[in-house]
């Protein structure tokens, strides 16, 4: 190995799970000083997993006041912002600290992480997403023509809707966890659509889980496969779910995930209602959106550039 080769500190983490080898894997690189963007994404792409981090690591005074810069990268681009990058990076800058707050700073901004101890039980971390920006709500034959799904298998009760805390997700409520499990998308199209209608994702859910603690099930399909845990379209839903009466303004509810691909992940959401001055329940704005849950290590090495 020669003199000029860089040596990178990583860490594998499963996150949205307190068990080694389920839950949502990501690669955290502890110091990307010195990384170009194309260097970054390349090492993204050898990761190949869902997303990849790189801790930008700058002065004590800045990290302060602005956070620790983090910039998360799938395996074909860099993302603003994505829930379990946000968390499990979170848990690897605490280490054994005891911090109770980890404060990023992600291309859309300031994320605080909050970390909550329990005795005998696996440290709790939880996120607080940027407020939520409704988007439009999606007729069904028209989501059915892009996915390839029938409009039968759509949950009647519930609206399809884009919604954003940073990345865009259209929440697609389906009818049943039969109709969930046997997924099958047409991304191409769906792709197509989400790109006329101001999505990035899709995030399938149904109120029939397999948890009965859970109040949803969810999976969420895409480029590079099959997502087990997504964060950020978490936050979306639990916006969307007290939006529509799913779950109550400040109720910690479960969203479980992952299942159909033996990586089953326990996202815990919720988020606050804020009345407006007219006291009329439809057009009170959704804040304070929380996405939480645990996160382990379980492997450390360097990569060699």
């Amino acid at each position: 190995m020669s003199k000029q080769t860089k040596r990178l500190v990583m860490a594998q983490w499963d996150v949205f799970t307190s068990k080694p080898l389920e839950g949502n894997s990501l690669a955290v690189f502890f110091d990307a000083r010195g990384l170009s963007d194309a260097e970054m994404q390349s090492i993204a792409k050898e990761m190949n997993l869902s997303e990849t981090t790189f801790i930008c690591p700058r002065d004590a005074e800045t990290e302060r006041e602005r956070g620790v810069r983090v910039r998360i990268f799938t395996v074909q681009e860099e993302l603003p912002f994505a829930g379990h990058p946000t968390l499990g990076t979170a848990f690897a800058l605490r280490g054994k600290s005891g911090a109770k707050q980890i404060t990023l700073e992600l291309n859309v901004g300031k994320v605080p992480v909050r970390f909550e101890e329990t005795p005998g039980q696996p440290t709790f971390g939880e996120m607080t997403q940027i407020d939520p920006v409704f988007g439009m709500q999606h007729d069904r034959e028209a989501v059915a023509r892009a996915t390839g799904l029938r409009v039968e298998d759509f949950d009647p009760g519930l609206p399809i809707e884009t919604v954003s805390t940073g990345l865009a997700f259209t929440v697609t409520p389906l009818k049943s966890l039969a109709v969930i499990q046997k997924l099958r998308v047409d991304l191409n199209r769906a792709g197509e659509y989400l790109e006329r209608t101001g999505g990035k994702f899709l995030y399938f859910v149904a109120r029939e889980t397999v948890d009965p603690a859970a109040r949803l099930h969810a999976r969420m399909l895409f480029y590079n496969g099959e997502d087990p845990a997504t964060g950020s379209a978490a936050g979306c839903t639990g916006a969307w779910m007290v939006a529509h009466g799913v779950a109550k303004p400040d109720e910690r509810v479960l969203i479980e995930q992952g299942i159909e691909m033996q990586r089953p992940s326990r996202i815990f959401v919720c988020a606050s209602s804020q009345k407006n001055r007219q006291n009329n329940p439809r057009d009170n704005r959704i804040v304070n959106v929380r996405v939480g849950g645990n996160a382990i290590e379980v492997m450390r090495a360097e990569v060699f550039l």
